[in-house]
């Protein structure tokens, strides 16, 4: 879409999704239902990527969702199912492109492209590479049940792995170190007692 009315993120967050950016939706008929939080992980890796050959731009993926660069939000991911007789995921990506300002209320958090590189980019050249990179791993990797190929690819790109961070859930703060994904794309956290937990979902914020 050129523009959205009612974009949204996670946990039905209001999503700033105005002229300039690229709002786009992928939709998937699938016959694994068991991990479709995979397709998450594997549109963060073909966003960097698309990022890093079109701007030469070095971006960073944030657990679960989020697409960074020097601390501030390029892009967001969410992939909701619908399942039923026949099952459909949808992934959908909202990357900043040629915004030159934002709303007050996301001015600290957000960025763009342009504002990074200060020019120009073709939404569309960067759709194409997106959409390209991800049937790449779909086809490779995810529908042959590759997925720890997937977990690979993503750390690599991920950077708050070994770092102290706070996991703000819907009802508390939970500190600890971030030690590494598991099969199911949870983060595994590390107290300060030493155990390990799991983390579903949450937003994170890095303890610099």
């Amino acid at each position: 879409a050129d523009s959205q009315t009612k974009g949204k993120g996670r946990f039905k967050r209001k999503w700033h999704s105005g002229k300039d950016g690229l709002w786009m939706s992928i939709p998937l008929k699938l016959k694994n239902t068991e991990k479709p939080q995979y397709l998450t992980f594997i549109a963060a890796i073909s966003v960097v990527e698309s990022i890093k050959k079109i701007s030469k731009l070095k971006t960073s993926i944030k657990w679960p969702n989020d697409i960074l660069y020097n601390k501030k939000k390029l892009c967001g991911i969410l992939t909701e199912g619908i399942f039923g007789k026949n099952n459909f995921v949808i992934v959908g990506i909202g990357l900043n492109v040629n915004q030159a300002k934002f709303p007050n209320e996301i001015r600290n958090t957000a960025t763009s492209l342009r504002m990074v590189k200060h020019r120009f980019f073709s939404i569309k050249s960067l759709m194409n590479e997106i959409i390209n990179n991800f049937f790449f791993l779909y086809h490779n990797y995810y529908t042959k049940n590759k997925l720890n190929h997937i977990i690979k690819l993503w750390k690599k790109r991920c950077d708050i792995i070994g770092k102290d961070i706070i996991v703000i859930t819907r009802t508390k703060k939970i500190y600890g170190k971030a030690v590494g994904i598991d099969d199911n794309c949870s983060l595994l956290l590390k107290l300060k007692n030493k155990k390990i937990i799991k983390i579903v979902e949450g937003d994170i914020k890095i303890r610099y």
